[in-house]
């Protein structure tokens, strides 16, 4: 099992894409062990031949289509229109922009693209350092993983047969946690920096950017309200996000083109292929990790090391991190939450308590360097080079680090909702 680890650990560090590393390793590993490549076969068409998985491409194209369909820009102008004018106000209205978004979205990187392309160039206008204007986005924009729907919720849930609709329930208030904390920080920065609001709107000018958003504002009310109170499951959701942000985009918006449509499908299927080629190897290699008894015998090395799931959720959260910085959350997820999932069972933590401590950790590895993908993502829309973000993320960074420590000894914080779902 060495040999397998080391081939999975080599190729990725030489950049081979983490679908293609975990299926070489896992080939390296059938054939060690003398197993039939039929059976590699059979786990990777078990690995994605999971109803669970559907919600996945729906929520993806729902995203794509909400971007095409000027549902993103409406967000962002009624929000601008309500906290605009206060200190750091463009900064503030991303962070607001970012958490609505990420309830539709379900992805980071989409949200740091949706929000940054219109909100970075609205803070340079203001005069905003350029450095700034990118670190907030790509902060704010870590809430896409948290906030339900989240695409690394339905992969946890999926590896480790967790309900995704309770994952969903969780990551709420953490997310909005998060959120608060980061519109702290960044208004005592801006406060420091001397960044002024825009002129207040009037009521006249309020209404007409809240009568022009509300069917925006009222999707993530429908596709989520509609799981918690039991009217359609998480697959039928993504399913209802997609036909709402057709029909809002298409016949009331009147943006949503034949060419925009076609577009948002082609990087859904891309995007969904990458995603499904990544859990389809990660399920043959878990296959081998467990066959050969690897998170029993992790287990057993915890609890030696580790005393109690205090200093277990300690361990975690420094591995996570340091993963976080070399992987991106999709790889990281989906071969780790197999792996530390049942040894967090046998500390006695809830598997959705650590679901939700797992993706806040992997939405951290989002912004934090060499790998961070909302930083590149950012860079590119700000035309900013990432070494001169360092020092404006610092406190940014500090601040996610004690909110993840919060949030994962106050259980509470992830599970009151789900407690409240029958």
């Amino acid at each position: 099992m060495i040999v397998v680890v080391l081939v999975l650990v080599v190729t990725m560090f030489l950049g081979v894409p983490i679908a293609f590393s975990l299926a070489g390793a896992s080939i390296v590993g059938f054939l060690i062990s003398g197993t039939s490549l039929m059976a590699l076969g059979q786990q990777l068409t078990m690995g994605i031949a999971k109803y669970s998985l559907l919600p996945l491409p729906f929520f993806i194209f729902s995203g794509y289509l909400m971007g095409q369909g000027g549902i993103s820009r409406r967000l962002i102008k009624v929000v601008q229109a309500y906290t605009g004018h206060r200190t750091g106000g463009v900064a503030m209205v991303t962070i607001i922009s970012c958490m609505i978004f990420a309830a539709v979205s379900g992805s980071s990187s989409a949200t740091t693209a949706a929000i940054g392309s219109i909100l970075i160039p609205a803070m340079l206008e203001r005069k905003y350092d350029r450095a700034f204007a990118g670190s907030v986005t790509a902060v704010a924009a870590e809430l896409g993983m948290i906030i339900p729907p989240s695409i690394s919720m339905i992969i946890y849930g999926v590896i480790t047969e967790t309900s995704i609709a309770k994952l969903f329930m969780a990551g709420f208030l953490p997310g909005i946690f998060i959120g608060l904390t980061l519109m702290a920080v960044s208004y005592v920065l801006c406060r420091k920096k001397g960044y002024s609001g825009s002129e207040k709107a009037t009521k006249e000018e309020k209404h007409k950017a809240l009568k022009d958003s509300w069917l925006a504002l009222l999707m993530p009310i429908v596709v989520l309200g509609g799981i918690y109170t039991g009217i359609f499951t998480a697959t039928e959701s993504s399913v209802v996000a997609v036909v709402y942000a057709i029909i809002v985009g298409t016949f009331v918006y009147k943006e949503i083109s034949w060419e925009k449509f076609k577009k948002s499908a082609i990087d859904t299927l891309t995007t969904s292929g990458m995603i499904m080629m990544v859990i389809a190897c990660a399920t043959a290699f878990s296959f081998l990790l467990t066959r050969e008894q690897i998170p029993q015998n992790v287990a057993i090395a915890f609890s030696t090391i580790a005393p109690n799931s205090g200093v277990f959720l300690m361990l975690t959260i420094l591995l996570l991190t340091l993963t976080g910085m070399f992987f991106d959350s999709t790889s990281a997820v989906t071969v780790l939450a197999g792996i530390l999932t049942p040894v967090a069972i046998a500390f006695g933590i809830n598997p959705i308590h650590f679901g939700v401590i797992m993706i806040v950790n992997m939405a951290i590895g989002c912004v934090t360097p060499p790998v961070g993908v909302n930083l590149f993502v950012a860079c590119k829309l700000g035309d900013i080079q990432m070494e001169k973000m360092f020092k404006e993320l610092v406190p940014f960074w500090i601040m996610l680090l004690i909110d993840l420590i919060v949030i994962a000894f106050v259980p509470q914080l992830s599970l009151f909702l789900p407690s409240l779902m029958h």
